[in-house]
């Protein structure tokens, strides 16, 4: 679980869990995801950009197979589930100082 303060209070993914076109057992994964990149940047370390987007990318790459879950259950990572995930992307960033990370190279590898 991450040590950083600002993660252990932010409501990642409330949007999603407020909606009901989005199964919370399925949202539930997805919060996991971002809290096991946290998880990584706190372990790794990235001093850097170039070393943080790796990292980004691989947890983009988990909610591009969660997508497959989410048409399933009759769901999609939609116009609006898009924008909650990429801030929350975002914020998981400048919780760890990357205020100039760019939204979209956080997750440039992103299918949805």
């Amino acid at each position: 679980m991450p040590v950083n303060p600002k993660i252990a209070a932010h409501p990642f993914l409330a949007g999603m869990y407020r909606d009901p076109y989005f199964p919370d057992e399925l949202v539930d994964k997805g919060k996991a995801v971002l809290l096991r990149l946290c998880d990584r940047i706190e372990a790794e370390r990235p001093a850097d950009l170039a070393a943080l987007y790796p990292l980004t990318h691989a947890a983009t790459d988990e909610f591009n197979a969660l997508d497959e879950e989410f048409h399933e259950a009759g769901s999609e990572i939609e116009t609006a589930a898009r924008e909650w995930i990429a801030d929350d992307f975002w914020f998981v960033a400048s919780a760890y100082g990357f205020d100039d990370a760019e939204i979209e190279e956080l997750i440039a590898t992103r299918d949805w």
